[in-house]
């Protein structure tokens, strides 16, 4: 079989023909080149507006994009782009179905490097297939322009708002995620953890907030102001991770505060070497972790105390309607501000003010799983360290939508790989 007869049955062009394939020395190398020409009487498109049957202007300098190899051999496009005069937008490059702008590489090319971005860091594909870095982003920048142009959002009902760190020095980048049944993927990153970022989310999808239904976040004050403002309706349900993880916070506080005034006084440092054995659930503590929590149950410490309000807390979670669990948290308070521990009172305090947002959690229950939202970030977090940092922020945003935002992406004919 011809190669020309495979180009033709693999990737037919609509309004261009493969007038002949040859073998040429290009750079040192072997490789083979496909001339394209006009279809004759094949309509011209404008490349901006997309309007048909173009009148022709005149023709720019040949060129040469890169195809998808075949049987290891470099394949390249040679055509001659015709510029055409559209009533609308004037003398502009007709509609090239093969190419994206000034790109040296083919769009089907470029869809091949998008799929193995998404599972390998940029540097991993650019060596594997013999690109610069650049080339490789730019394919995955216009595989997610183009899904984020085509894709739909009308059907969000539950989102949550979290922050993830993308560098040191305190710099955060602000997520909100589709968390439904039926799909959860990313739906915008955000520079920054503020208020007026959360805002600028909001005003790009007014279109969809009054669909809005459920809201999982933290008890980040610029998020909860945002959101009840924008979309009071909602539901705002407290992140039940955050909750469990400023208590463990106070916890480990109060033990490392007593184990420094321990060590003043000249007792051992028992509490040191504790951390984990006071923090962790009971079935995951290791043998020597359990024998060490045993022995430490034994003295009258306010650590001792502190977990025991902590395991306490735990019981929370088991109600399934919220005015037991409203009961509950009242109790647990007062007996916490009883206890003269500080660290657990600020936390007590903490529960107080934001009671009706922890117990929209048992009126949400079976609606969404919060714990999806730091599972993803588990894995945007994942990204950023598989590419060792990125050094733009629409960089890390490209990516982060590539790999979870579940865009719609180009469709053609066939498979290249």
């Amino acid at each position: 079989m011809l190669v020309k007869t495979l180009l033709n049955k693999r990737y037919p062009l609509k309004s261009h023909v493969y007038k002949s394939v040859t073998t040429e020395e290009l750079d040192g190398s072997e490789v083979l080149v496909a001339d394209i020409e006009p279809r004759k009487n094949g309509v011209k498109i404008c490349s901006k507006c997309g309007y048909k049957r173009c009148p022709g202007y005149d023709r720019q300098p040949e060129r040469l994009v890169e195809f998808v190899s075949i049987l290891g051999m470099q394949v390249f496009f040679r055509f001659t782009p015709r510029r055409v005069n559209c009533p609308y937008c004037g003398p502009t490059i007709e509609h090239l179905p093969w190419v994206h702008g000034k790109s040296p590489v083919s769009i089907p090319l470029m869809l091949m490097l998008s799929f193995w971005a998404r599972h390998l860091s940029y540097s991993a594909v650019a060596k594997t297939f013999d690109m610069s870095f650049r080339q490789v982003f730019m394919a995955v920048d216009y595989v997610v322009a183009w899904g984020m142009r085509k894709r739909d959002v009308s059907d969000v009902t539950a989102i949550g708002v979290d922050e993830i760190q993308v560098k040191a020095g305190h710099k955060y980048m602000t997520l909100v995620y589709q968390i439904d049944k039926h799909c959860r993927r990313l739906l915008w990153a955000g520079d920054g953890r503020s208020e007026a970022t959360i805002q600028g989310f909001f005003d790009e999808f007014t279109a969809i907030l009054p669909n809005i239904k459920f809201v999982c976040s933290d008890m980040w004050r610029g998020y909860l102001a945002a959101i009840k403002e924008r979309v009071p309706q909602a539901l705002n349900v407290l992140d039940r991770f955050h909750i469990v993880q400023n208590l463990n916070k106070a916890m480990d506080e109060v033990r490392r505060e007593e184990s420094s005034e321990l060590k003043s006084k000249g007792y051992e440092a028992h509490l040191k070497s504790g951390r984990w054995s006071f923090l962790k659930r009971k079935e995951n503590l290791t043998e020597n972790q359990r024998t060490t929590l045993k022995e430490m149950l034994k003295y009258n410490l306010k650590s001792v105390r502190a977990y025991l309000l902590k395991e306490e807390f735990n019981q929370l979670w088991r109600y399934k309607r919220a005015a037991w669990a409203e009961k509950f948290i009242d109790g647990w308070c007062t007996t916490v501000m009883r206890s003269k521990i500080k660290p657990m009172k600020k936390f007590a305090r903490s529960m107080r003010r934001h009671k009706p947002l922890i117990l929209n959690y048992f009126k949400a229950r079976g609606e969404l799983s919060s714990g999806t939202v730091e599972g993803m970030n588990s894995l945007a977090k994942l990204a950023i360290r598989k590419s060792f940092g990125f050094k733009t922020e629409h960089a890390l945003k490209v990516t982060l939508l590539h790999q979870l935002g579940k865009l719609p992406e180009p469709k053609l004919t066939h498979r290249l790989w």
